[in-house]
């Protein structure tokens, strides 16, 4: 029952993390269809990473309140609904709204996979279903280029949206039949918390993805500093209902940090996740305007990557059930670090497209060796009440991280595209290579996060 419920979530939670990366194969076309600008196209991916980031928090909390598989379901509802108003867009301002309601359905389904995962398995078994549950988090991710780029070849883009509705019906069909109820929590969530947490990461994530476009005016530092004000409020009243006993759940309890091993994973997690959503931008860019590919065979370029991680994810969360997970993780950042750094060597001009092929397995493996081992480490010893609360600080982190990712390298990919100019032909290839070095940068982060995290051995639950 355990291994089914799993199942029926993880098909909508891979198809919402397919989403975040599939649009960016199909930029030349939304390009020329809908007569979009750069900074319109890199909007379809940060809108949707947008409101799927912004919520998490208090969609995490809505699980533990009303129950994790109603949640979800309303959630995949919403995404589906969506989809079918993406694939039908006529402009890129329908696209872009239409991306908007898809985050939102997302951002309420994903806290929720964790927070069953939690619950239906028992400590011991954890770590498998996490390796089935990190598979499903890498491969999504990783996929979303490869099937992007085999639906628009194929058939156009208007697919990769309406690909996404009977999967979503088939999610909900067995989420509502195959995934338990679970007792919800008496106390309401407190209201000025949920506006304070969703006001602070919409700030923070709309300042980012700003700065450049208005090449970092004064308003935008404006908004960052309200965001990072009122965060500072978010937390001290989070405290406050954490340690008082009233009559309200805080969003974020912050004995949930008291755990070094969560604190730390969810740093690394903010790392991999601004890593894996902005890398394939430049990277597809690379592969059709340097080296003129089409978007499938482009796409054929960094396959490897996801046929690798596919058998090895399962098989590393068997082995976390049996072994500490820590120094697994801290491989898959070294193996990540040597791959971003072997694309930035090979994106010069005159450079062979198969070069790329070496680097794409080197991350195949340091995805595979990253997400479980991470995932256990952070949320594998969290009580079953607060499940949805660390899953949802977890997902949320992963989204900033993700949408500060597509940010950052965009404004890297911008600055460097204007300096060689548009016809500067293969000297292009510098542009595309040098928007891998922030990366690079985050992903050192995560390491050093990673390897003083502690201890993640498998063994007998800690006493609560």
């Amino acid at each position: 029952a355990a291994w089914r419920a799993l199942t029926a979530l993880c098909i909508g939670f891979f198809m919402i993390l397919l989403d975040q990366s599939i649009v960016a194969v199909a930029t030349p076309d939304l390009q020329a269809q809908l007569g979009a600008t750069y900074n319109q196209v890199i909007w379809v991916t940060s809108v949707y990473l947008l409101f799927f980031a912004v919520p998490l928090l208090v969609t995490g909390r809505l699980g533990d309140r009303y129950g994790p598989k109603n949640i979800y379901i309303v959630g995949m509802v919403i995404f589906t609904l969506a989809s079918l108003a993406c694939s039908y867009s006529a402009t890129i301002e329908w696209l872009m709204i239409s991306r908007a309601v898809q985050g939102l359905g997302a951002a309420l389904l994903t806290p929720q996979t964790m927070s069953v995962i939690n619950r239906v398995f028992p400590r011991e078994k954890r770590g498998a279903a996490m390796g089935v549950w990190g598979a499903v988090a890498g491969l999504s991710t990783m996929m979303g280029p490869v099937l992007g780029g085999i639906i628009t070849s194929t058939l156009s883009w208007h697919w990769i949206f309406l690909v996404n509705v009977p999967i979503g019906i088939l999610s909900i069909a067995l989420v509502a039949a195959w995934v338990p109820p679970f007792e919800p929590t008496n106390k309401p969530i407190d209201g000025i918390s949920m506006a304070q947490s969703m006001l602070a990461v919409s700030c923070l994530i709309f300042a980012i993805q700003q700065g450049e476009t208005v090449a970092w005016a004064w308003w935008i530092w404006a908004v960052m500093a309200a965001g990072i004000a009122i965060g500072v409020l978010f937390f001290r009243r989070q405290a406050r209902l954490t340690h008082d006993a009233e009559d309200k759940d805080p969003v974020l309890p912050t004995t949930l940090f008291s755990r070094r091993s969560f604190s730390m994973g969810n740093l690394a997690i903010f790392t991999m996740g601004f890593a894996t959503a902005s890398m394939m931008l430049p990277l597809m860019m690379y592969l059709q305007q340097v080296h003129g590919l089409s978007a499938m065979t482009a796409v054929a370029y960094v396959l490897p990557m996801s046929v690798l991680a596919l058998p090895l994810s399962p098989w590393i969360g068997w082995l976390i059930d049996r072994k500490d997970a820590r120094p697994i993780a801290v491989a898959g950042f070294v193996f990540m670090i040597a791959g971003i750094v072997g694309l930035f060597f090979c994106l010069r001009p005159g450079g062979s497209a198969g070069a790329i092929i070496v680097p794409m397995l080197l991350m195949g493996v340091g995805n595979a060796a990253f997400w479980s081992p991470n995932s256990a480490m952070t949320l594998r010893d969290l009580p079953p009440h607060l499940a949805g609360a660390g899953s949802g600080a977890y997902n949320t982190i992963r989204q900033v991280g993700a949408v500060t990712g597509v940010a950052v390298v965009g404004a890297v990919l911008q600055i460097r595209l204007s300096h060689y100019g548009d016809g500067a032909g293969e000297q292009l290839a510098y542009a595309f290579g040098q928007s891998f070095l922030p990366i690079a940068a985050a992903l050192l982060v995560g390491l050093v996060a990673t390897a003083v995290a502690g201890s993640a051995k498998p063994g007998p639950a800690p006493r609560n």
